[in-house]
């Protein structure tokens, strides 16, 4: 059972989301706050499992308290609690473990829950969010889509953006820089071919390391191969063998 914290400044709100957390026989202790400085005042004193953040809040908003945490010596999973699509890459930036709209689906809460459960889960101990199945923000248009890590297939670098490659045929534009998601994907199987690609080792259909231009094949797209990293790709994607 893991212990929660749940702040909003609107208590309609707050006290329905306590209700549907108490509801979850995971949940051990909810307590709650009025405002971002109430909830920040309870987690310097106590250690929480996850924080349920409204992210409008009066003086500290939910988005401040969340980097405001990151201090404490255990800090909380950040969920995000909002009627604001808007701020949902924000959040993730800050690397909320989800982000729930208002109203929330019990469903809906449910898989945040079974998340946090899983991040916090003792199996778990000192292993990052690569146990579960990252999932990222991207703004189309005037909305936020969310785009789980393992539909990516490959990933092309715009400057300090990313494009994410899916089976839909999608490029979603994300504001993370390659190299950062490189770091945080190669040990969920995903291998940096190119100082501008980053693909999928299981979408891989074909490689050709030899030659003038090796590459590596993707959704029936051919993508280059550098010299630099020709050992770490071909350990990788065919065990070291000539291919």
């Amino acid at each position: 059972m893991i212990d929660v914290l749940v702040a909003d400044d609107e208590r309609p709100a707050r006290d329905e989301l306590a209700h549907l957390l108490r509801a979850d026989a995971r949940i051990g202790d909810v307590v709650t706050a009025v405002s971002g400085a109430d909830a920040l005042e309870l987690l310097s004193t106590r250690v929480f499992a996850v924080a349920f953040l409204d992210i409008h809040m009066p003086g500290l908003s939910g988005l401040d308290l969340a980097r405001a945490v990151e201090t404490l010596s255990t800090p909380p999973l950040i969920v995000f609690v909002t009627a604001d699509e808007a701020r949902a890459v924000d959040a993730f930036d800050l690397r909320a473990a989800d982000y729930l709209l208002k109203p929330v689906r019990v469903e809906r809460l449910r898989r945040a829950i079974d998340r946090a459960v899983e991040l916090r889960s003792p199996a778990d101990a000192g292993a990052d969010s690569l146990s579960v199945d990252e999932v990222l923000p991207v703004t189309v248009g005037t909305t936020v889509r969310f785009v789980r890590r393992s539909d990516v297939r490959w990933v092309q670098a715009q400057g300090d953006y990313s494009r994410l490659h899916t089976d839909d045929g999608t490029g979603h534009l994300v504001r993370i820089p390659i190299s950062e998601l490189d770091q945080r994907w190669t040990g969920a199987g995903f291998v940096r071919v190119h100082r501008s690609y980053l693909v999928q080792a299981a979408s891989v259909s074909e490689v050709r390391l030899t030659g003038a231009e090796p590459t590596v094949t993707v959704q029936g797209i051919a993508l280059p191969v550098s010299r630099r990293l020709l050992p770490t790709v071909r350990e990788a994607l065919v065990g070291g063998g000539p291919r």
